[in-house]
C-alpha cells in the first residue's frame, strides 16, 4: 500500500498561537460579559468576540495554505521553468520535499538536491526522515539527493545547478548579512543560463537588490493571493549564458 505523503503544516506554532489566542478570547467573552464601574458599565462581549475572530481567521487561512493552496502555488513556482527534464536542481529549504519532489517528478536524466537545518518552527514534522519518507513514497531516490546544509555556506563548486528554487526559506534567516550570503551563494552555484525561483511574503526587494548585484536578470511577479496566507510573491533571475 502506498504510504501518505504528508508536507506538513507551515509555521506551526504562529497557528497555535493564533488559536489559542482565539479561545482565549472566546472564553472571556462568556465569563466577563461586561464590568460596571460606578454608574458605568463597560461591554467585553462584542469586543472580545471580534478579537476572536481577528486571532482565527489568519489561523484558518494559514491552515487551508498548508492543506491546499501550497500545492497549487508550488506548481505556479515550478511553471516559472522551461523543463526539459535533464536540469540539475536545488531546493533549497526543501523541508518534507514539496518542490524537491515536485521538480523531480518533472526530470527524466536531471536530478533534484535538497538541502534545509530542519528548524522545527517553520514546519511540523521538519526533519530528513520525513523527507526522505515523502521521497521513497515517490520512488524518487534515484533522482534526488538529500543534504544537511545552510544556504549560507554550500559545499557546491560555481556553478552546478540549472535551476534552484526556494520557497518561504530565507526569511527564516534573521540577520541580513546571513540572508546576503544566502543569496550571493544561490547566485554562486546557478551555471550560466541558469535560473532561480524563489517564492516568499517579505523582504523580496531585498533579494532582487542582491541578485541584481550579482549580476543576475530579476523578474518580480505580482502577489499571489490565490489560497495564500500570508499572500506570497514570486521572484524569477537568470544568470546570463
Amino acid at each position: 500500500m502506498a504510504q501518505r505523503i504528508d508536507y506538513g503544516i507551515d509555521a506551526p506554532n504562529v497557528i497555535r498561537n493564533l488559536l489559542i489566542a482565539c479561545v482565549v478570547c472566546l472564553i472571556l467573552a462568556l465569563a466577563v460579559r461586561s464590568v460596571t464601574i460606578g454608574s458605568v458599565t463597560l461591554a467585553f462581549y462584542p469586543g472580545l468576540l471580534y478579537s476572536a475572530v481577528f486571532f482565527a481567521l489568519p489561523a484558518v487561512l494559514m491552515l487551508v495554505y498548508s492543506r491546499a493552496g501550497k500545492f497549487r502555488h508550488r506548481d505556479s513556482i515550478l511553471s516559472k521553468v522551461d523543463w526539459t527534464g535533464a536540469e540539475t536542481v536545488l531546493d533549497v529549504g526543501t523541508g518534507r520535499g514539496l518542490l524537491l519532489i515536485g521538480a523531480a517528478k518533472r526530470l527524466t536524466t536531471g536530478h533534484a538536491t535538497g538541502i534545509d537545518i530542519w528548524n522545527a518552527e517553520d514546519l511540523s514534522g521538519n526533519g530528513p526522515e520525513g523527507l526522505l519518507k515523502n521521497i521513497a513514497s515517490e520512488a524518487l531516490g534515484d533522482r534526488t539527493t538529500v543534504k544537511s546544509e545552510d544556504a549560507r555556506q554550500m559545499s557546491f563548486p560555481d556553478g552546478s545547478f540549472d535551476v534552484v528554487l526556494s520557497n518561504v526559506c530565507l526569511h527564516n534567516i534573521y540577520e541580513q548579512a546571513g540572508r546576503v550570503k544566502a543569496c550571493k551563494e544561490i547566485a554562486r552555484v546557478m551555471k550560466p543560463g541558469g535560473v532561480a525561483v524563489i517564492s516568499d511574503y517579505k523582504l523580496m526587494r531585498e533579494y532582487e537588490a542582491q541578485w541584481i548585484a550579482c549580476g543576475l536578470v530579476v523578474e518580480m511577479c505580482p502577489l499571489d493571493w490565490s489560497g495564500c496566507f500570508p499572500p506570497l510573491r514570486i521572484l524569477v533571475a537568470r544568470k546570463a549564458k
